[in-house]
């Protein structure tokens, strides 16, 4: 009995050669070029040996609408679109959290404050796109190198959910000298609410009873950025505590 396996042969065939050329892109220019699809796709090709997964990766991609959506998306998340499995879930939280280290080790033990680009590179990826706020401090020794980041608090920011205390807590902890404070808004708007105003005068005045220098505060949310120094802000606030004595 003769089967014809012409039709089956062939769509492998073709798509070994896809795979093969779109790590042959790669390797020779880097993502440049690549749609956000075809990333997560050569992500996938890693775990799936002898099977297509562009489709896949355009489902990832519809469901969580941005690449770093994907990279964000819990394993559950994952799981729930279909053909994606164990293999591929570690490999897509295994590249976020890879990458998260990778930028963390370049800005700790650095000088900070003269290298905003790096520190915007961070903040955006670690906390600029989450769906949920989140109010980070980056903690800096006497000569302005990082000793620490660390998420403060979670959830929508409020008067009562940031804890001074709690922050002078972790400052000691990690022998810090100064602070800058970082939050992100998942709307994208990064113009700072009443609240925020507030909560970084607050915190201003706390630290600075204890001898802790706010050096900023940032706002991050997409692409964007506010500097609550460079709106002068925290200069306004330094001079109002040394005048309230």
């Amino acid at each position: 009995m003769m089967v014809n396996m012409g039709k089956e042969t062939q769509d492998n065939h073709k798509g070994r050669g896809h795979r093969k050329r779109l790590r042959e892109r790669f390797l020779k220019g880097g993502l440049a070029g690549f749609l956000d699809y075809e990333v997560i796709e050569l992500l996938l090709t890693l775990n799936t040996p002898r099977q297509d997964c562009k489709d896949r990766a355009k489902a990832l991609l519809e469901r969580f609408k941005t690449l770093q959506g994907v990279f964000e998306a819990n394993p559950q998340e994952l799981a729930r679109v279909k053909g994606i499995g164990p293999s591929n879930i570690l490999g897509l939280r295994l590249i976020k959290d890879v990458s998260d280290r990778y930028l963390a080790s370049r800005v700790i033990h650095g000088e900070i404050l003269g290298n905003s680009r790096e520190l915007k590179t961070y903040l955006s990826h670690a906390i600029g796109r989450k769906n949920k706020e989140v109010f980070a401090g980056i903690f800096l020794d006497a000569k302005n190198r990082v000793n620490a980041m660390e998420i403060l608090f979670e959830g929508t920011l409020t008067m009562s959910s940031v804890y001074p205390r709690e922050v002078i807590v972790k400052a000691l902890e990690h022998r810090a000298a100064a602070i800058i404070f970082a939050h992100n808004h998942p709307s994208g708007d990064v113009s700072p609410s009443p609240e925020d105003i507030a909560i970084t005068k607050r915190l201003v005045f706390a630290l600075r009873h204890v001898g802790i220098t706010v050096h900023e505060h940032m706002i991050t949310g997409g692409s964007g950025f506010y500097s609550f120094a460079e709106q002068g802000y925290i200069a306004e606030f330094n001079r109002e505590f040394e005048q309230n004595g």
